[in-house]
C-alpha cells in the first residue's frame, strides 16, 4: 500500500521548508488573539463601520444600532489591541482602522460568504 510518506527524502525536505516557515508560538498566540478580537461580532461591525473612514463614537454607534456604552467598550477593546487609533478633533474623539491587513482579513472573509465552493 502507497502513502504519501514513501519517499522519505522528498518528506523530509517538505517537513524541513514547513518548520522553516512556522512563525514561533508567539507570533502563532499573537495571531490567534488577533482573530479572537476581530470575531466579536458587534466589534467586527464597527470595523465594517470604520471601513469606510474615521468616525466618532456618535456617529459609530448610530451605524452599528448599538448603545453607545457597548460601543464605547467595544472601542476600548479594539484601540487596546492595537487594530483601531483614535484622534481628538475638538471635543470629539474619531476613530479609525489603524490595522488595515485586518480589513483585507475581513473583505476575503466577506467574499467567502458568497463563494459556493
Amino acid at each position: 500500500m502507497l502513502t504519501g510518506c514513501d519517499n522519505e527524502e522528498e518528506h523530509g525536505a517538505l517537513v524541513g521548508r514547513v518548520k522553516a516557515a512556522m512563525p514561533s508560538d508567539e507570533k502563532i498566540s499573537e495571531m490567534g488573539a488577533r482573530f479572537k478580537v476581530i470575531s466579536e461580532p458587534s466589534r467586527l461591525k464597527i470595523l465594517l463601520a470604520l471601513a469606510h473612514g474615521e468616525l466618532c463614537v456618535e456617529h459609530i454607534t448610530e451605524a452599528v444600532s448599538g448603545n453607545q456604552s457597548a460601543v464605547s467598550h467595544q472601542l476600548k477593546i479594539l484601540k487596546d489591541n492595537k487594530v483601531i487609533k483614535s484622534r481628538r478633533n475638538g471635543q470629539n474623539v474619531l476613530y479609525a482602522v489603524s490595522d488595515w491587513h485586518v480589513l483585507t482579513m475581513i473583505n476575503v472573509a466577506k467574499e467567502h460568504l458568497d463563494c459556493n465552493e
